[in-house]
């Protein structure tokens, strides 16, 4: 059966770019296209490479001396950050609908759109795929997020075998008349997406969605806490999943608590007993897409508005969690398009999108000062780390050292 089906997804403004010609009728907007594969493909489509150019930097991860980049969609650059005056790069994993990421005592974590892939990364010029799990997370892959996207399934002979695995985007003219037609069909309701403590972790940022504690993998989807059993690092135990909300996006971990970040607020589970998260409160706000970091006191939230996020405006909420069972709103500060965010002692950085990296004291959460604004700068999210601060945006790894004043940048370097 032929299919053409064309949807655009606008929740927020939409934004007409003219072209320069004489008919006004036709306008620029981003084009997202899937990508389909086979599951026997998806699962033979793991390959290690040398070093290629990125094609759209996702999140972060800090192991050791390597910096580890996901490439959305598309795997995981490794780069050598023994020099962070001079990293380099070492290796690509090239992992199709990757996203997320974690490391414990040389075994990287990665999800592969349903499974879950382990890695041997103890010779880093040598690393080996070393186990599979199959079907045990999420299998959905979504629109990537943009202020205006128009999703083209195109005409494909439906093949029940395949699923999207990625998203290819491209710039493309469209008539006003096309974009006005598909805008008022809307949303099609019925499109299916086929159905140990001494052992040294890594550090993610605040986007991530997995997260090692001890010998357990939290591994979050929309929905859902995923909870496995890494005793045996190389062969994880799936041992269950926690329903834990609705549209959930990032977790931290703090003590023996996680916190989930939602589009609708912060959850709050007890994890005491690992294997088994118990829910202990929630701190509701407006829909928007919403990352978290805790300190000893207080929750930092930013709420990013606009297209799939759903708010009309964007913020840094703090929250007091003096009281986890009563999570209550201290502060909120306006932002322009927050994406990541950290904290380290006094300092808080926030990813402001495209406008840029914001340091600010957060000693008096009522009264935040702005030490620092590098604002020429697309930011994505943060790693605060003891002695530097590292950075990826737009394709870009920056590393910055703390001074009084704010941040010193070390390096910037080009992930293409």
């Amino acid at each position: 059966m032929k299919i053409k089906i064309m949807l655009i997804l606008i929740l927020g403004f939409f934004t007409l770019i003219s072209c320069n010609n004489d008919n006004d009728e036709y306008i620029m907007v981003k084009v997202a296209t899937p990508e389909y594969m086979t599951l026997d493909a998806l699962r033979s489509s793991v390959e290690i490479t040398s070093p290629i150019p990125i094609i759209k930097s996702g999140k972060i991860y800090v192991y050791n001396d390597l910096v580890l980049v996901s490439d959305i969609d598309k795997g995981i650059h490794v780069i050598d950050n023994s020099n962070p005056e001079n990293p380099h790069k070492i290796a690509c994993i090239k992992i199709k609908a990757n996203k997320d990421m974690e490391i414990k005592g040389d075994y990287l974590y990665a999800d592969s759109l349903m499974d879950l892939v382990v890695f041997d990364i103890s010779d880093i010029h040598s690393i080996k795929e070393v186990t599979r799990l199959e079907n045990v997370l999420q299998q959905y892959v979504p629109v990537p997020f943009f202020e205006d996207v128009i999703v083209d399934y195109g005409e494909n002979t439906y093949n029940p075998d395949e699923i999207i695995v990625a998203w290819n985007i491209t710039d493309e003219l469209r008539t006003i008349e096309e974009i006005n037609e598909i805008n008022r069909g809307g949303i099609m309701d019925d499109l299916v997406f086929a159905n140990e403590a001494n052992v040294s972790t890594g550090q993610g940022g605040s986007l991530a969605r997995f997260k090692i504690v001890n010998n357990i993998l939290y591994a979050v989807d929309s929905h859902s806490i995923n909870i496995f059993n890494i005793d045996n690092l190389e062969s994880p135990e799936d041992v269950g999943e926690v329903y834990a909300g609705f549209d959930i996006e990032t977790i931290f971990n703090r003590d023996a608590h996680l916190f989930l970040g939602s589009m609708s607020g912060m959850y709050i589970y007890d994890i005491s007993s690992p294997a088994t998260p118990i829910f202990v409160s929630e701190f509701q706000h407006g829909t928007a897409c919403d990352p978290v970091v805790v300190d000893d006191q207080y929750a930092y939230i930013t709420l990013r508005a606009g297209n799939f996020c759903g708010a009309l405006d964007s913020s840094l909420q703090i929250v007091d969690i003096s009281d986890l069972y009563n999570p209550e709103l201290k502060k909120s500060y306006a932002m322009d398009n927050p994406y990541g965010l950290g904290v380290k002692e006094n300092l808080l950085f926030i990813c402001d999108g495209t406008s840029g990296l914001k340091v600010y004291n957060k000693t008096d959460v009522e009264d935040l000062k702005l030490l620092d604004h590098f604002k020429d700068i697309n930011t994505y999210d943060v790693i605060p780390l003891d002695e530097r601060l590292l950075m990826i945006g737009d394709n870009e790894l920056f590393q910055y050292e703390y001074s009084d004043n704010g941040l010193d940048l070390i390096s910037k370097f080009s992930l293409n």
